[in-house]
């Protein structure tokens, strides 16, 4: 873990949010040093990261520009060429100014936040559904991965937000996807009654951001574990809602970018209890450790260390959650009304 030069954060975490994190690092098997690591490196910021626009241009190409720019690129991952790291200590905002972004040429995108796509890896002809799209970072991601073939609908049920994700798909030259200003929940309701269902769908939901700390170092001060409940009750209706659009054996990436079991394991939970599903073994490039087997008094299934956890200290980059799931029949075990505790 390499931290040095980086801009270090002044705030401090809520003492019930320290107590919460250290209990799930200790249920991560972190050691003593590597808990150490963690707060470390969440006062630090990010490195700058950038995801290759495969649908303009091809990584090496861009990674030329970039350095005749004066840039000094990386491809961690040999596989996913189009994931790079600026290594230059840039100015606060250069990232965005640059001409190749303003062309479309890249995406500026945390590493973590590219793996949902990397794990669902939609496919050319399939129909997909990112259900909470703003402001468009997986959508694109998707587009490219599908070479603008096969059709995705990129849902967000605010006029603001829907705004900016039109227009960076415009910039990426995206030509595959419908943008739709909806409820997530009502639009699911609709769709299935129509009778429109998805080979693929990305569940991202809004969420407490736990795993945001270093981009978004103002979450040490809003940071609320009422918050953390509501939004809980939220994901669940929204996983839910997903999962019923989705066509029998397709699958869903349920993600967050947060640490909290709240929003991430006892959602996952509820889906098995409730629906016919099964989580599925995800492969990823970076270091990731197995989803919690159980959070206070809540035991969860032996399945659930296949979902991943991500952490900061083990790749550098932000936190994120994400579970991997298929779709075996149109079962729900309670009915069809859904009770959300």
């Amino acid at each position: 873990m390499v931290i040095e030069d980086k801009k270090q954060y002044k705030y401090n975490p809520k003492p019930l949010f320290e107590e919460r994190m250290n209990k799930i690092l200790e249920l991560s098997n972190f050691s003593e040093k590597e808990k150490q690591d963690f707060w470390q490196i969440v006062h630090h910021e990010p490195i700058n990261s950038i995801r290759c626009n495969t649908l303009k241009i091809k990584p090496e190409k861009l990674r030329k520009k970039l350095e005749e720019r004066g840039w000094k690129t990386s491809q961690p991952f040999k596989d996913y060429k189009e994931i790079m790291i600026i290594e230059n200590n840039l100015k606060p905002g250069e990232l965005g100014k640059s001409e190749e972004h303003l062309l479309g040429y890249y995406y500026v995108q945390e590493i973590s936040s590219m793996m949902p796509i990397l794990a669902l890896s939609p496919n050319k002809n399939d129909n997909f559904l990112d259900l909470c799209a703003s402001p468009g970072s997986k959508t694109t991601q998707a587009a490219a991965k599908m070479e603008n073939s096969g059709n995705i609908i990129a849902n967000d049920n605010n006029r603001g937000r829907m705004i900016v994700l039109a227009a960076n798909l415009e910039k990426c030259g995206v030509s595959n996807t419908l943008v739709t200003k909806r409820d997530g929940v009502q639009m699911c309701k609709q769709l299935k009654k129509a009778g429109f269902s998805f080979d693929k769908v990305l569940c991202d939901v809004p969420c407490s951001g736990e795993g945001t700390l270093r981009s978004s170092p103002s979450t040490f001060i809003i940071w609320n574990i009422k918050t953390v409940e509501n939004l809980s009750r939220q994901q669940k209706v929204l996983a839910a809602a997903s999962l019923g659009v989705l066509k029998v054996d397709g699958e869903m990436i349920y993600s967050t970018c947060t640490h909290s079991p709240e929003e991430n394991e006892e959602v996952v939970q509820f889906l098995l209890d409730n629906f016919d599903i099964e989580i599925q073994e995800i492969n990823l490039p970076l270091k990731t450790r197995d989803g919690l087997e159980s959070w206070k008094s809540q035991v969860f299934s032996k399945e659930m260390k296949k979902a991943r956890r991500i952490y900061p200290n083990d790749n550098d980059t932000e936190g994120f959650f994400l579970c991997k799931i298929k779709k075996l029949s149109e079962e729900v075990k309670i009915g069809e009304k859904i009770k959300i505790t």
